[in-house]
């Protein structure tokens, strides 16, 4: 039977106290309350940094026994190293503590810079490292350096499938061979919907549909009309039930049916102006899995749609790259933290 989960990117964000979380909610207990409204939240501060068992045991305790979280892949691996070389860097994330989240470990994102073009043979050998099971993740990480050393997690626990996902955001994706090859090696193609910025994929690839939701009309920054609601709510059954959304907006010939269905998980990362939370309670109901949350009448109609008005956080014009070579295509966005850490630049 296949499984979906409606969940948010991040959770710590200074706008959403006060309109998502009660007044006065302590900070140390985000999570917690998060949880009690989505199936799943995406960890980003693993992204900016190797962060520590401990963390990953603490936003294990702070869950449900039935949360999922799906934990995102090191910048250093997709924007530094642009997945070349990169076995150590691969064994030290692993090492870092993500197998102490244990049963709530979801997927694994690869999220690439918008520079980075489709090179097929650096793509191959960049999912064959990956590793499948939370077996063959211990044993990576046992091939970890110092920069984890007297830190390093590498107990893998009950034997689990660890299923990975990776986002493009450069033109050069949109090409058959790119969804060929991720079905060869059963990695997600992400559905990113990024307001016309990059592409959209909606190539089913693996017995994962994983998407992503930033912003309908302005990146980062604008909600979800009830219309737009109802399509994208329409597209998860059809994922579910393992068929391809009518309409589908396709590269390649689209992928068999599967009679099982398919799991779906749904990420919402318009959080500029305290949409995300609230366009995810939105669409779980609408798919009959929670009660959805009224939005905040204080941040107006105008916030509603992403315009100006009410609580939120202002767009910088522009934000700076991370290498040198991709700071003509990083997008603009709001200042923003994520998970434990805080970005100087906004890449998710």
């Amino acid at each position: 039977m296949s499984e979906i989960r409606i969940g948010i990117s991040g959770w710590r964000y200074r706008p959403w106290r006060g309109t998502f979380y009660p007044p006065g909610w302590p900070q140390a207990r985000e999570l917690e309350y998060a949880a009690r409204h989505v199936s799943s939240v995406e960890l980003n501060g693993s992204f900016y940094s190797l962060q520590r068992p401990e963390s990953y045991q603490a936003w294990y305790d702070a869950v449900p026994d039935d949360f999922r979280f799906a934990v995102k892949g090191g910048r250093f691996i997709t924007h530094m190293k642009r997945l070349a070389n990169v076995g150590t860097p691969l064994a030290n994330f692993f090492a870092s503590g993500l197998l102490r989240l244990r049963e709530k470990l979801g997927p694994i994102l690869w999220q690439l810079p918008p520079s980075m073009r489709f090179d097929e043979a650096r793509l191959d050998a960049f999912l064959t490292l990956l590793p499948r099971d939370t077996d063959a993740a211990a044993a990576l990480a046992r091939r970890h350096d110092r920069k984890v050393s007297g830190r390093a997690w590498m107990r893998p626990g009950p034997r689990r499938a660890v299923r990975h996902a990776i986002e493009v955001r450069h033109e050069s994706f949109r090409d058959p061979r790119f969804v060929a090859l991720l079905r060869r090696h059963r990695c997600a193609l992400v559905v990113a919907d990024t307001a016309g910025r990059w592409p959209l994929m909606e190539d089913v690839t693996a017995d994962l549909v994983y998407v992503r939701l930033h912003g309908e009309t302005e990146l980062y920054v604008s909600g979800y009309t009830e219309a737009s609601l109802a399509i994208w709510a329409a597209k998860v059954q059809a994922w579910a039930a393992g068929r391809a959304p009518r309409g589908a907006q396709l590269t390649a010939p689209p992928a068999v049916g599967r009679r099982t269905g398919r799991d779906v998980f749904v990420y919402f990362d318009n959080d500029a102006k305290v949409h995300a939370p609230f366009d995810a309670t939105a669409l779980a109901a609408r798919l009959g899995l929670g009660l959805r949350l009224p939005f905040p009448r204080a941040l107006g109609r105008a916030d509603r749609r992403g315009g100006a008005g009410g609580v939120g956080e202002a767009a910088r014009p522009r934000w700076p790259a991370l290498v040198a070579r991709d700071s003509a295509t990083v997008a603009p966005g709001p200042r923003r933290g994520r998970g434990t850490i805080r970005s100087r630049g906004r890449t998710s």
